[in-house]
């Protein structure tokens, strides 16, 4: 096993959908330690940046170049979308699904995700059918899906979007703690105060381009691009 699968380098890499540039041309370099908030208007390319980083998505052009051979930086990963995905059965087995396919026994694997649902505060209630839960309760769940392999990369598109505060607060929790022990996290939000919360340095994107990269503080107190400056005001950006 490789150290570490960082720092992941974007150079001149483009998505296309059609004839229509979705992101890039993107250099860019994530490596350290941290959690790297990505911010901008709809249709900016947070997403698919993820998903490209993450492999769900090929550069047309260009190159996305991890630290490591593909099959070291898929199991050293993971990534949690913003509507929770969750399998037909149990929260427990759910937890325990990314341990059974990599090999850990059945037995080991469910005892661990035990740990998991009470870290994060389902009980009993993860004993039962994932599709019963509510949308927080799911959101827990695929967090600790997440994080049971102790990834050293934790990619989050908008994970609380759709929660209410109790929830969020849940979510950052766990957000938090996996950054403390050493998970790089990369996550899109449109919360401004869940970035000021989260964010060790923020990326601004616009029209599918970084447009600003800086510490939080930096970012939301003297922001270097009109752009950025119009996104914080809340102004429409064309």
């Amino acid at each position: 096993m490789v150290e570490t699968i960082l720092p992941v380098e974007l150079n001149g890499a483009v998505v296309r959908k059609g004839e229509k540039i979705i992101i890039g041309p993107l250099d860019l370099s994530i490596g350290g330690t941290g959690c790297s908030i990505l911010i901008g208007p709809n249709g900016a390319g947070k997403t698919t940046l993820l998903r490209l980083l993450h492999g769900l998505e090929r550069a047309n052009s260009g190159a996305v170049k991890w630290s490591a051979r593909k099959n070291e930086v898929f199991s050293r990963q993971s990534f949690v979308f913003q509507s929770p995905v969750v399998l037909r059965r149990s929260g427990v087995e759910n937890i325990a699904y990314p341990l059974i396919v990599r090999g850990v026994a059945r037995k080991m694997a469910r005892a661990e995700a035990e740990k998991w649902i009470d870290e994060i505060g389902l009980g009993d209630v993860g004993r039962y059918d994932a599709h019963v839960l509510s949308g927080g309760e799911k959101q827990k769940l695929a967090m600790a899906r997440a994080l049971i392999t102790k990834p050293e990369v934790l990619f989050l598109d908008e994970p609380t979007a759709n929660l209410d505060g109790a929830s969020t607060l849940e979510i950052e929790r766990l957000i938090l703690s996996a950054r403390d022990k050493g998970t790089r996290i990369i996550m899109a939000t449109h919360d401004f105060g869940q970035a000021r919360r989260l964010a060790d340095d923020i990326l601004f994107m616009h029209r599918g381009r970084i447009h600003e990269r800086a510490s939080t503080e930096d970012f939301f107190d003297e922001p270097k691009t009109e752009e950025a400056n119009k996104f914080i005001r809340g102004d429409l950006l064309l």
